[in-house]
């Protein structure tokens, strides 16, 4: 799909890979509308990268239908949605009280959020963008969308905490392969990128040594992924019309240990 012209929807573009992937969408020429809850950081993308910003909390139907809404009034109907909204929380399945040891229950709270907003608000937004994109006239091959969803490489060697966020990811990564087989008669491609330890805002607050540590983790290069690589892939993926059901680890070849 030439991505010159076309309409698309980046969630969580305010930052982190959400923004390195609206601002990628952009320079190739596409309109943009930057979905997120910061209404601050997201007015200030939209307004340099040419987009729209539409507010929105992925958890409610309400609010998602109407990102839509605004976003199809400024650009008309996206061929490109990229999910990278999340949320990131750790806790051991039983924890200790840190002076008492003794047992503490699982904040089943966390739980809950990190599948609302990483599973379910992503697929709430594939509902979305789907419903509109079957009706859109099919380019070459027959093509008439493209979604790109963001699980992490914790769904599949999540570490000690990381229950909740690895169901979320597992749950994002398990769902693309049927979600590409029902759309696939309507030329709508789903695929699915695996980041590994990026420099987002949460790490860049990290203590330097720290994310130094997390960098030399990696087997090469030896560092922290780059936002912009994420970008860059989301727009390869965007432009290859082959590339359909597919999973792509971006993370520098590392296998998460324990902890």
């Amino acid at each position: 799909m030439k991505i010159d012209g076309i309409a698309a929807v980046v969630t969580g573009g305010a930052s982190g890979l959400g923004e390195a992937t609206a601002r990628a969408l952009a320079a190739k020429g596409a309109k943009v509308a930057v979905f997120d809850r910061d209404a601050d950081k997201g007015e200030k993308v939209a307004a340099e990268i040419g987009g729209v910003f539409c507010e929105v909390d992925v958890t409610s139907d309400e609010k998602v239908a109407a990102a839509f809404e605004k976003a199809r009034a400024a650009h008309g109907q996206e061929r490109v949605l990229v999910n990278c909204a999340g949320v990131a929380n750790a806790a051991k399945t039983v924890g200790r009280d840190k002076e008492t040891k003794a047992p503490k229950f699982y904040p089943m709270n966390q739980f809950e959020l990190a599948i609302q907003i990483n599973l379910i608000g992503s697929f709430r937004c594939i509902a979305h963008s789907a419903y509109g994109m079957v009706n859109l006239d099919p380019l070459e091959d027959g093509e008439r969308g493209c979604i790109i969803n963001t699980a992490s490489v914790a769904a599949e060697d999540g570490q000690i905490g990381q229950a909740a966020y690895s169901a979320s990811k597992g749950g994002v990564l398990a769902m693309a392969l049927p979600i590409a087989r029902d759309l696939m008669n309507d030329g709508i491609r789903v695929n699915t990128i695996l980041p590994g330890v990026f420099k987002t805002p949460m790490v860049a607050m990290m203590p330097p040594n720290v994310q130094d540590a997390l960098g030399a983790q990696v087997p090469f290069p030896k560092r922290l992924g780059k936002a912009e690589e994420y970008g860059d892939l989301a727009t390869f993926i965007v432009e290859t019309p082959y590339l359909n059901a597919e999973s792509i680890r971006l993370d520098g070849g590392i296998r998460m240990a324990p902890k």
